[in-house]
């Protein structure tokens, strides 16, 4: 008995001292590439090109506030994060910071003073970026960013999260190696090489398009793992799947996925959640070059040919008149409709047709739309109950706006709407509840 009790009590010292060097042991840090020279200035317009692709601004800039200045609120299952002051204030950003500092909070999670960040912040992704770009970010920052006095609100998630110590174990379970390693689908050609940086490190899409595992970590970050980009969730939409055969990227031409990344719209679908800040802030600027990467990369990891749709050049009431698919039959005919058809007919019909097609650029189709057919239905419900506004591109300047009916419309209509787009034309997605959309719309 006297052995066992030394047994359970040795385990507990063991454990008490393993708990102590987790909390008060610095951990060790990712060193700079020493193979920039220390005097290593970025190209003009570089670090602000670099900034734009690591969509820095959309996270870290609150609505309505100065750009980088921080209070952005960002949703995650453990609570609401608020996004830092990366402005070079000396006292509520980051003018105080070292270049060591900055790298080890991009790489490695780590502010200074050892104070671990939320993996809201997606170092998970950008460890893998190149030491130029990561010193161009840095360069931009405290050279033309403008220093903003705005401290921000602190993040105060529940018990056990709150306790960022335990984000050390998270972060040697879930982080793999620093620094870009092509996968075998970018090995290919430089231009697939680059598509594979901007998508994985820089553009971070994993962060939102790819699913999460046990311990809450991207399920791959490089196209070798299967489930890389096939589909996540963010602030309770669905990020859609953007690789395998249920993807809509699979219906489109290259040039209709390079117009969705560069306007924010094309002419099946437009942005709508993240993504209009994502287009907005970062990937309307990229070089054509880049973009054409982007898109290169994205078909090559696809584990399916693409069957592009082609749009029809006719006269939309030609369109209409051809359709003869049993939804739009029922539509056009307007004769003894179920709820649902007359809350679509009375709200939605002008913009989006009787046959779910909308307006090639303008209005998006609802037919095989992965925002209405999506496993999750808040996006969907905030759409229809708040509205949606499209980005203002330099290609695509226009701001067109869909209304907002959460004033005109019960929540049990919006349900029974919600529920007919997703399953008339083909869709094939389960109903939704007045209760779901009373939750969002509480």
């Amino acid at each position: 008995m006297k052995t066992f009790l030394r047994i359970i009590l040795a385990l507990i010292v063991i454990g008490v001292v393993a708990l102590a060097a987790i909390i008060f042991v610095p951990p060790s840090l990712t060193k700079p590439d020493d193979n920039l020279a220390a005097d290593w200035e970025p190209a003009p317009g570089e670090g602000q090109y670099v900034t734009q692709m690591a969509d820095c601004q959309a996270c870290h800039t609150a609505e309505g506030g100065e750009p980088f200045a921080g209070g952005r609120a960002i949703e995650s299952p453990m609570g609401t994060i608020w996004s830092s002051n990366i402005t070079p204030d000396a006292e509520t950003g980051i003018g105080g910071w070292t270049y060591d500092q900055f790298h080890a909070a991009l790489v490695d999670g780590i502010a200074p003073g050892g104070v671990h960040l939320y993996p809201a912040m997606p170092y998970e992704n950008y460890r893998h970026m190149k030491e130029e770009d990561i010193r161009a970010i840095w360069s931009y920052i405290h050279t033309d960013v403008a220093a903003v006095d705005n401290p921000v609100k602190e993040t105060a998630l529940d018990f056990p999260f709150n306790q960022r110590w335990g984000i050390r174990l998270w972060n040697w379970a879930a982080l793999g190696k620093p620094g870009f390693r092509p996968d075998d689908a970018a090995s290919e050609s430089d231009q697939l090489d680059r598509g594979a940086y901007l998508v994985q490190a820089l553009g971070h899409c994993a962060a939102c398009h790819s699913p999460r595992n046990m311990i809450m970590a991207q399920d791959g970050t490089n196209a070798d793992n299967p489930a890389f980009l096939t589909g996540g969730e963010i602030g309770g939409w669905t990020a859609p799947d953007l690789r395998t055969a249920a993807s809509a990227l699979q219906t489109w031409t290259d040039a209709d996925l390079k117009d969705y990344l560069t306007t924010g719209r094309n002419a099946h679908s437009a942005v709508v959640g993240e993504m209009q800040l994502v287009v907005g802030e970062s990937l309307q600027y990229m070089k054509d070059e880049d973009a054409d990467a982007m898109v290169g990369y994205l078909r090559a990891i696809s584990d399916v040919t693409p069957d592009p749709q082609p749009v029809p050049d006719e006269r939309t009431t030609d369109r209409l008149d051809a359709a003869d698919d049993p939804t739009t039959a029922k539509l056009k005919s307007a004769e003894n409709l179920p709820d649902g058809e007359l809350l679509y007919l009375n709200n939605c019909n002008a913009c989006h047709m009787p046959d779910g097609r909308g307006a090639p650029g303008v209005f998006p189709a609802l037919k095989g739309n992965s925002l209405v057919t999506a496993p999750t239905t808040k996006g969907l419900t905030e759409v229809i109950l708040h509205g949606a506004t499209l980005p203002s591109t330099a290609e695509r300047p226009e701001r067109l706006a869909m209304p907002a009916f959460g004033d005109r419309l019960s929540d049990a209509d919006i349900a029974t709407l919600a529920t007919f787009l997703r399953s008339a034309w083909g869709n094939d997605a389960p109903a939704v509840s007045a209760d779901d959309v009373k939750a969002v719309r509480q």
